[in-house]
């Protein structure tokens, strides 16, 4: 190997979320490689005519694994007419993925002060960078509430939702619940069919009219709720105006804000 910003690893597992159109995989993780929940790989392929080449083509995934975890996990939707991702859902174990040393990439908790309560809102597979949270012990111990609000447009693609909502009985995280039972409130919110309890709406209609703190049970306060967004561009745009008027806004020059921003393609 010639190009010493990249590694080498192997796929170790594949699931198909939605066949298709959405999937995760798993690879091996290179020893060296470390980074923080929140953010995200270049990871690589090589060119299609050329398979046995050295990679060409690069794209951006968050880190869906834990930074503990031995291996990486990757959420992608397949982009029918991409050069990337439908190459990408293709593989199978034992086939080889590249990814660089360094990760990127500011979508991290550091970026607000502990305590108080935090909202990850994501929209489609924004959720990538907030399961690495979740599955991080350190996250836990560092609000007195998290929130998971994931918008997507038909139930089938509410990816990770079994994980997201046994939770409370990992055991790593069992101290947290104890103290706490209401630790986690996760609102799934489809857009295109009615799901239990939850209105059939855009989160970023919740958001405006009032009905997503009524779900959630907590008022959008700025000075106790930090908040993250994670999505697709119109979302995070409509999103950020609605919570700035609210009085959410990053951090800036050293002063830790109550909101923070990334988007997901």
């Amino acid at each position: 190997m010639t190009d010493t910003k990249y590694t080498r690893q192997i796929v170790t597992a594949v699931r198909p979320w939605v066949p298709g159109k959405l999937f995760s995989l798993r690879v091996t993780r290179d020893p060296g490689f470390a980074f923080q929940a929140g953010q995200f790989a270049r990871v690589g392929l090589p060119a299609a005519e050329m398979p046995d080449a050295e990679p060409t083509l690069w794209r951006a995934y968050s880190m869906v694994s834990a930074p503990d975890e031995p291996e990486l996990e990757f959420y992608s939707i397949v982009v029918p007419e991409g050069e990337f991702s439908p190459r990408m859902a293709q593989l199978r174990e034992g086939d080889a993925l590249y990814v660089e040393k360094k990760p990127f990439g500011f979508l991290t908790l550091d970026r607000f002060e502990a305590g108080g309560s935090l909202w990850l809102l994501a929209s489609g597979t924004g959720l990538s960078a907030y399961l690495s949270m979740l599955r991080d012990p350190a996250t836990w111990a560092r609000f007195d509430r998290i929130v998971v609000v994931h918008g997507v447009r038909h139930a089938e693609e509410l990816a990770y939702r079994d994980e997201i909502e046994r939770l409370p009985d990992n055991p790593a995280l069992a101290s947290y619940f104890a103290q706490r039972p209401d630790k986690l409130r996760y609102l799934p919110v489809a857009t295109r069919e009615a799901l239990p309890d939850t209105p059939q709406a855009r989160l970023t209609t919740l958001l405006a009219d009032g009905r997503l703190e009524t779900l959630l049970g907590e008022t959008l306060d700025p000075a106790q709720v930090k908040i993250m967004l994670c999505g697709n561009p119109a979302m995070l745009s409509d999103a950020r105006k609605l919570l700035a008027e609210r009085g959410f806004a990053p951090g800036r020059r050293g002063i830790p804000g109550n909101l923070a921003v990334e988007n997901y393609w």
